[in-house]
């Protein structure tokens, strides 16, 4: 018997396989893991002989969900934004804020200052916040260096979170975050002389899974997204896209014309956009917590999404400016309650199509044999208890790759 050759008996097994009812769920299930992969899942009926075997774990009746995926962070940063909090709730305006040094200017400031392991050290506990609620997948990005040193430094960090934790990491590259002071007015530039070479630097150094951007009047538009795109497909990378969060500039469209991974945030998405990102199966991943920390009203469209078949997931977008938040249970809570989710929207939302989202679905966001054996154990008698709670987390054992995990 191999490591992680593991079998979880006496559990309630909510599978979340595509198409299945009441989110696949099986009652008095077993899951069978082999090397680290699911190799059994399904009544204890059934259970091949060859496999009763295995080191076996009681779960004695509890929830037993796909590990969570927070598929859209910012999770890698320097310092934090409080005190423009603070002034903001004092009636300090944006421009205000900026002048003061606040703003992204801030983030970027102190993300240089900061070497590559004071920032993994940094980002460590925000890291094991998501892990105490089950997290076992989380993609994070670049875009605080607005230097092509600075965005590698990040991505380097970004890699090195899975080498201290047991957990997957996705990289994404976003160096098409904002335009940095020295090139105020010049985006032509900037993408020219920083934001294409510093991908193909971070393609060839092996630092990049997905390539995003911002897509937005106050940062670039889609043309100067193309170039980027045009540029991430010659080599062979997929993409994503920050979109149609403040205006539409046909951000939705952009994404699902590069058959984008997913397109996210999407407030002002219209219906022309929800149908070509159905369509491409580009993801709309929904982030409440921007929607909340900015006091944003417009809410995204889950009716067209709904209408057009737009699959959807939910992400934290961790971040120090717009999104300090580091709870998906809390994520899925205000997707209910903010946008008017349904129990099952918001459970796939952090599994199987955040897992799309990140291109990993034949890996991992379902119970499902062949996928890793990636496990959220849970002390909870029904679904929707992981949505209803708030501040509350009632998370028995996470499960990564077949071994538990803390």
């Amino acid at each position: 018997m191999a490591a992680g050759d593991r079998i979880w008996k006496n559990a309630r097994l909510l599978t979340m396989a595509e198409g299945a009812t009441e989110l696949g769920l099986i009652e008095d299930g077993v899951l069978a893991a082999r090397n680290g992969r699911i190799a059994y899942v399904g009544p204890q009926s059934s259970l091949l002989a060859e496999l009763a075997g295995f080191e076996p774990v009681d779960c004695e009746g509890r929830l037993v969900t796909p590990g969570l995926v927070d598929c859209h962070t910012h999770l890698v940063h320097a310092g934090d934004r409080a005190q423009e909090f603070e002034m903001r709730l004092a009636g300090a305006s944006y421009e205000e804020i900026a002048r003061a040094g606040g703003g992204i200017v801030s983030s970027v400031t102190q993300l240089r200052a900061a070497t590559e392991s004071e920032l993994v050290r940094q980002t460590l506990p925000r890291l094991d916040a998501l892990l105490a609620e089950g997290v076992t997948t989380v993609e994070v990005k670049s875009g605080y260096g607005l230097a092509i040193a600075d965005e590698l430094k990040m991505l380097r960090a970004a890699r090195l979170l899975a080498a201290e934790r047991s957990v997957s990491v996705a990289t994404s590259y976003l160096g098409a975050h904002a335009t940095p002071a020295d090139y105020k007015g010049r985006n032509g530039d900037f993408i020219r002389d920083v934001v294409l070479p510093g991908l193909e630097q971070a393609h060839e150094q092996g630092l990049v899974d997905a390539v995003d951007g911002f897509c937005e009047g106050m940062a670039f538009s889609p043309n100067e997204m193309r170039q980027v795109f045009d540029l991430a497909r010659s080599l062979g990378l997929p993409v994503k896209l920050h979109a149609d969060q403040l205006s539409n500039l046909g951000g939705a469209r952009l994404a699902a014309e590069y058959g984008a991974l997913s397109a996210d945030h999407l407030e002002y998405t219209d219906d022309a956009g929800a149908a070509a990102m159905a369509r491409a199966g580009t993801i709309a991943v929904i982030l409440p917590g921007a929607f909340y920390f900015i006091r944003e009203t417009k809410k995204p469209p889950i009716e067209l999404f709904r209408k057009h078949g737009t699959k959807m997931a939910l992400a934290t977008d961790n971040n120090p400016g717009t999104s300090p938040l580091t709870s998906l249970l809390l994520t899925m809570n205000m997707g209910a309650t903010l946008f008017g989710m349904t129990v099952e929207e918001c459970l796939a939302g952090v599994t199987r199509e955040a897992a799309r989202a990140l291109g990993r679905q034949a890996e991992i966001g379902t119970l499902e044999a062949g996928k890793w054996a990636d496990l959220a154990i849970w002390n909870v008698a029904r679904p929707a208890e992981l949505v209803y709670r708030m501040g509350f987390n009632p998370l028995h054992q996470r499960v990564w790759h077949g071994e538990p995990a803390s």
